[in-house]
């Protein structure tokens, strides 16, 4: 498959295209342009198959920068000092399952919890990381690795690939911004070779928060629906109208229309205009997820879900996108940062989103994943901190049908290896999809028309 970057090649056109055209391109909302973000699937995708599991939507949990399983999921407090640390475990709602002392609302819901303590892979980059754990396959490339075409598509794309949501709702939508690791966007969010339209659009919560972490996007659009002024898109559309112009012959606007129909749909006045308008949302609920972009990020997932949409993936850190205290990368500080500053954030906004789900009834038809890049070294360093460390890590499952209360496979005294029941990502997507209704087994096709089954890992039996 050739190696094109989109991201790049989209920069190009904006430099090489006619001002005429430019403007034709940028003329459906509000100036944005709707290529650049709105890159979901088409309405016309190919046959799915049958509904067959309880799960009609999931949320994806994302701790960007690796979350330390030490401290949170697999603490062990028999383990030497220099492997422990200072966090201590407590008891949960379920008799004998303990998680890590600074997640107290945590602790009242691992009845709703399947925490997975045996998952591994092989690569400590971030990017890379991230790239094993939202494609379910092994990264392509060596050192950061920016998105390219022929990636394996993520989770979110392929779930958008098999499910439809109804008309003006996207298939799938990330929150609150792309990742990004040393200014580099990385690769693993995106439609990879199932093409552009199977890329997420990325929102932004509305509820007001500061953004400061808006200019590391690095050129990926972040559409705020509360910019858009709805008398100018309806200008825009009928001068677009009136240029009766067609995009750039380029893949990248092969669907054009179709997403400047979508477009209108969003932002006009659809569900997710509805469900992006915090305004008509109880103020305890919405108080309940903590007033911090993370917590209002799972807020407007858990809405998203019921407009319609199919898979909401969100980054949950601690503040915007910007730098390491806000992100769970701890190689210094470890403890006073995740005590003071990560879990607590953590803490508040996943609790709120399963009691939310739970007294909603929603719970058993909406799968909550968390996941993260990998765990921390169980020895702590020189800086009391913990670096990258993918040998062992924790997740976790909720909702969905999965059985709450248990936990799944086990690590060594050290939580430096898994023990019993080794799992790898491959096997998380096998069970994500089998959730949803969708056989793993099931294939998608690449850019050269190869058939590939989607996942190529086993089912975690947590029923």
């Amino acid at each position: 498959m050739p190696q094109t970057n989109h991201f790049s090649r989209s920069l190009e056109l904006d430099h090489a295209i006619s001002r005429r055209r430019a403007l034709a391109a940028t003329a459906g909302i509000g100036g944005l342009s709707l290529p650049s973000f709105l890159q979901w699937r088409s309405a016309t995708a190919a046959a799915t198959p049958a509904h067959i599991g309880p799960a009609k939507s999931c949320i994806i949990v994302f701790c960007w920068g690796g979350m330390s399983h030490l401290e949170t999921f697999d603490l062990k407090p028999d383990a030497p000092l220099e492997i422990r640390g200072d966090h201590a475990p407590i008891s949960t709602i379920v008799p004998g399952i303990q998680i890590g002392e600074h997640l107290p609302l945590l602790a009242r819901h691992t009845d709703k919890l399947a925490i997975v303590r045996s998952i591994h892979h092989d690569d400590s980059f971030h990017g890379r990381g991230m790239y094993w754990n939202l494609t379910g396959h092994k990264p392509p490339r060596v050192a950061n690795i920016p998105p390219l075409r022929d990636d394996w598509p993520s989770i979110a794309s392929v779930i958008s690939k098999f499910r439809n949501a109804p008309r003006g709702v996207p298939n799938a939508v990330r929150l609150p911004y792309p990742m990004v690791d040393n200014e580099t966007l990385q690769a693993g969010e995106y439609g990879g070779w199932l093409g552009v339209k199977y890329d997420p659009i990325v929102l932004r919560p509305s509820s007001g928060l500061a953004f400061e972490g808006s200019s590391k996007t690095l050129g990926a659009e972040v559409l705020n629906l509360r910019e858009v002024d709805l008398a100018r898109l309806t200008e825009r559309r009928q001068l677009l109208e009136s240029l009766q112009l067609r995009p750039h012959p380029m893949s990248d606007y092969e669907s054009f229309d179709h997403f400047q129909s979508l477009a209108e749909d969003l932002l006009a006045g659809s569900a997710v205009k509805d469900a992006y308008n915090f305004d008509n949302e109880s103020p305890k609920v919405r108080e309940s997820y903590g007033d911090h972009i993370a917590g209002q990020s799972l807020l407007l997932a858990r809405r998203l879900t019921e407009a319609g949409v199919p898979v909401v993936q969100v980054c949950v850190g601690a503040g915007d996108l910007g730098g390491g205290r806000d992100t769970w990368d701890t190689h210094g500080n470890n403890f006073n940062h995740l005590k003071n500053r990560m879990l607590p954030v953590f803490d508040r906004s996943v609790s709120a989103l399963l009691q939310d789900l739970t007294d909603r009834g929603t719970l058993d038809e909406t799968l909550v994943v968390l996941l993260t890049d990998f765990g921390r070294t169980p020895r702590i360093n020189a800086n009391a901190g913990r670096d990258h460390y993918p040998n062992a890590y924790s997740i976790a499952f909720a909702g969905g049908g999965i059985r709450g209360g248990q936990v799944y496979g086990s690590t060594d005294s050290h939580a430096a290896f898994p023990k019993t029941q080794p799992c790898s990502p491959a096997d998380l997507h096998a069970t994500i999809f089998q959730t949803l209704g969708i056989p793993p087994q099931s294939e998608i096709r690449d850019l050269l028309d190869r058939p590939f089954p989607i996942s190529d890992g086993e089912v975690l039996q947590l029923s």
